[in-house]
This record gives structure tokens, C-alpha cells and sequence, in this order.
């Protein structure tokens, strides 16, 4: 490890190098210290700022009007593109806003603004109408990019807002994010100082490249350059620390608003009457009246297209059916026929979500998984490994009405057998309804069949 960082040190020393031999080569083909000066007469300038209070103080200034525009512009973009999403008609509103921001060229701005407020925030006010609709726009387009299986899935799990964002729009902001802010410190930068030229506001950085133009002073244009660099850099390196720690850490999750009707405390009855529902003028299904109650499994035994899925989405609120209606129930759990977990998320952390403890969710999966594969990202695990997650999320969630849609899919014989034995134990006091193509073991032998 040591070695390989080693070596990335040594190549960017030598990349270093080769570029500023090729400043140095063309400072000595200008051989003008008026257009070029040489590496060695811009770090003798650069030294000698250095040594004055003023030089420190115009670095400071620059860097907190860029810094302030910058991180004020970032603030409001994330809250107003949250804002923006819950609520389409506050898009709508901010559209023309963001088109006039991205359209009217930044020296518009900037000579306006000085008219108004003068120079002293002129910085500010730039680089926050460049920063601003870039990471808003970005941000609205990755909240709606959020996987809607995994919406679905907290919604039928009733998750909090905390653990949604953290663990399914968070996910889905990230490149959205990343991209944003690499754009836009590299934008405030060059954009704020240029207002600073223009305003020439006292101690900034762009007030002393103005004299340095002034002056013809290229050694002092070419050291207040380096001073430019090395502040982004720096500024950008604490913003992306702060974003990856953002990203990397991983919140407890709090207990979700699901009530825990555990089994075995109330005999509960779903009643579905005259439940109908259709696509496109197409009766997916019709006229179907039964009732369920708690105990025994239901499996649900029509062909391959029927609308089993279907029919499970209108119980548990996931479809508005055409007509007919069905009982309410205190809260619904759901197996999809996707697996729909958060897939860099480990298995525990997983079903904490639903749980909201992760040593009881460590102890329910145990049930079906090795020990080993409960740490594992879920998109390391195998596609029977993952089918059994969700099943232990389902069937743990402690509601009273439970829905596995394919369960069975992808496990071998010996898992099928455990996982019917596991339902068996869970369905106690509870509605369960399964819909599945495989042939139950013996366990299931003498469960309801039935038909929609």
C-alpha cells in the first residue's frame, strides 16, 4: 500500500516537473518579461508577497467572499430542489429563474450588481448565481432519478423520511452530486475572482491582479495566479472531504410507523369485494370476493400473467383498483417479485430499516442466511441469498397482512424447505398470501389454494 502511494507521488512529481519545463521553455523563446516570465521570477515574486500583511489578508478576504457565495448558492440549491420535488408546482415557479440564471452571461451580472450593491459583495453574489442552478438542477434531476421499486417498497413499509433519504435518495444524488460540485467550485472560482476584477473591492485577489495589469507587473500577475490555484485546490479538497464523509457514513435507522401486530395477539379478516382492476381498458381481474383470515397460508395458485402482482399491489394500497374495495387493515408487508433491497446496504442493514435495530435484524436473518453473508453488500450476495432477505424482511416486519410474491425464486431444495418452515412458524396469527409457481414441500401440503 505504502509502495503504490509512493509511486503515485513520484509520477505527479515528475508530471509537476515536466510542465514547468515547458513554462520555462517558453518564457526563454518569449524572451519578454513583460508577456512570460520564468517559473524562478514568479516564485520570487510570489515570495516576496508573502512577506507583506496585505498579500495575507487580500488571500483571506477572496477566499471567504468565494467560499460564502459558494457554500450560501449550495445551501439553498439542496433545499429549494427538495422542496422543488415534494412539490412539482415549485419547480415549475423556479424554471424561469434557472433559465434566465444559466442564459445571462456572468459580466451582465456583475456590472448590474455593482451598480446596485457596490463591490464589496459582488464576489458573493457571482458565485452564487453560478453555483446555484448548476447543484439545484442536478440535485432535482437526482432526487428524480430515486429507484420507484425502492419507493414503492418504503412505502408499503412505511420507512421514515430519515432512512429513505440516507439509504434510497441518497444513493440515487451521488454521481448527480459528485458532478455538481466538480463543476461548480471549478466556476465560482474563476467567476468570483473575475468579479473582483471588475469591482476591484480593497484586500481581494482580484483587486491586486488589477494593478498587476495596471503595472504591467506579469511576475505579480503570474505569483497572485499560483495564490488562485492553491486556494481552489485547497477549498475543493475540504468541500469533496466533507462530501465523501457524507456519503460513506451509514445513520442507525429509527423505528419505522409500521404498527408491530405481532402474531398471535388478534384474529384479524381482510374481506375483498367485487375487486376488480384494468390496464387500458384491458380486466386484468374481476368480481373477486373472498375472505382471508389469519392462521393458515394462503397460496395463490393461478398461471404466469394472471395478475397475481397485480392483485397484491391493490391490497396494500400500491394500486387504485377500478372497482370493488377491500377491508382496511392496520398495515400490509410485501415481497416483491423483485428483491428490491439497497444494494450497496448489507443484509442487516437491510432489515433494520424495517426493524430498526440492527442486532434484532443480525438474529432474524440468521434464520435463513450464514453468519458470514449478513455483512456483505447485498449486490455481493447470490440471487437466492438476496430472495431470502427479503423474505426475512417481510415476514419480520410484524404487520398483519402479509404478501410474498415469489418467494421460492432461485433457492435450491434444502433453502425452499427452510423457508417454507419459516413462513410456517411466522404466519401465526397473521394473514399470509403467496404466489408462486414452485410445488410446496410437505409442510405446505395442506395450505389454502385459491384462485382470483
Amino acid at each position: 500500500m505504502m509502495q503504490n502511494k509512493g509511486k503515485i507521488y513520484v509520477k505527479k512529481f515528475i508530471i509537476l516537473l515536466f510542465w514547468l519545463g515547458v513554462w520555462q521553455i517558453l518564457a526563454m523563446c518569449v524572451d519578454n518579461f513583460l508577456l512570460v516570465v520564468t517559473p524562478l521570477q514568479a516564485l520570487q515574486a510570489l515570495l516576496t508577497l508573502a512577506g507583506q500583511v496585505e498579500f495575507w489578508r487580500s488571500a483571506f478576504d477572496s477566499l471567504w467572499r468565494i467560499a460564502f457565495g459558494f457554500l450560501l448558492g449550495a445551501v439553498l440549491a439542496l433545499l429549494l430542489a427538495a422542496i422543488s420535488y415534494r412539490y412539482p408546482l415549485a419547480e415549475e415557479v423556479l424554471r424561469p429563474f434557472m433559465v434566465f440564471c444559466k442564459a445571462v452571461p456572468v459580466a451582465v451580472f456583475a456590472v448590474l450588481l455593482l451598480i446596485w450593491w457596490g463591490s464589496s459583495m459582488l464576489a458573493v453574489a457571482i458565485c452564487f448565481l453560478v453555483v446555484f442552478p448548476n447543484i439545484y438542477l442536478n440535485t432535482l434531476e437526482g432526487l428524480k432519478s430515486a429507484d420507484r421499486g425502492l419507493l414503492e417498497m418504503a412505502e408499503v413499509f412505511r420507512l421514515p423520511l430519515g432512512t429513505q433519504f440516507f439509504y434510497i435518495y441518497r444513493p440515487a444524488l451521488k454521481p448527480f452530486l459528485l458532478s455538481a460540485f466538480q463543476l461548480s467550485l471549478g466556476m465560482c472560482w474563476k467567476s468570483g475572482v473575475a468579479a473582483e476584477v471588475i469591482g476591484t473591492p480593497s484586500h481581494s485577489i482580484g483587486g491586486a491582479l488589477y494593478l498587476a495589469k495596471i503595472y504591467l507587473d506579469t511576475a505579480d500577475l503570474f505569483a497572485w495566479t499560483a495564490v488562485i490555484v492553491v486556494l481552489s485546490v485547497f477549498f475543493e479538497k475540504i468541500i469533496f472531504y466533507g462530501i465523501e464523509v457524507f456519503f460513506r457514513c451509514e445513520p442507525a435507522c429509527k423505528d419505522p410507523s409500521m404498527p408491530q401486530k405481532i402474531a398471535g395477539r388478534e384474529q384479524r379478516t381482510l374481506c375483498v369485494r367485487n375487486l376488480g382492476k384494468s390496464f387500458h381498458n384491458q380486466w386484468i381481474f374481476r368480481h373477486v370476493d373472498h375472505e382471508f383470515h389469519s392462521g393458515e397460508p394462503y397460496v395463490l395458485d393461478n398461471p404466469s400473467g394472471s395478475g397475481k402482482t397485480t392483485f397484491f399491489r391493490c391490497l396494500c394500497g400500491l394500486e387504485r383498483p377500478e372497482e370493488g374495495e377491500v377491508s382496511e387493515m392496520d398495515a400490509f408487508a410485501m415481497q416483491f417479485q423483485e428483491d428490491r433491497l439497497c444494494e450497496d446496504c448489507s443484509a442487516v442493514k437491510n432489515l433494520e430499516m424495517i426493524l430498526g435495530d440492527a442486532s434484532q435484524a443480525r438474529t432474524a436473518l440468521t434464520q435463513l442466511l450464514p453468519e458470514e453473508a449478513l455483512d456483505q453488500p447485498c449486490h455481493e450476495l447470490s440471487g437466492g441469498m438476496k430472495r431470502r432477505v427479503s423474505l426475512v424482511r417481510a415476514m419480520e416486519a410484524g404487520a398483519q397482512c402479509v404478501l410474498l410474491d415469489e418467494p421460492f425464486t432461485g433457492l435450491d431444495e434444502e433453502n425452499r424447505k427452510k423457508a417454507e418452515d419459516y413462513i410456517r412458524r411466522k404466519t401465526r396469527g397473521r394473514i399470509v398470501m403467496i404466489a408462486t409457481h414452485i410445488r410446496t414441500g410437505e409442510e405446505f401440503s395442506e395450505m389454502t389454494q385459491m384462485q382470483i
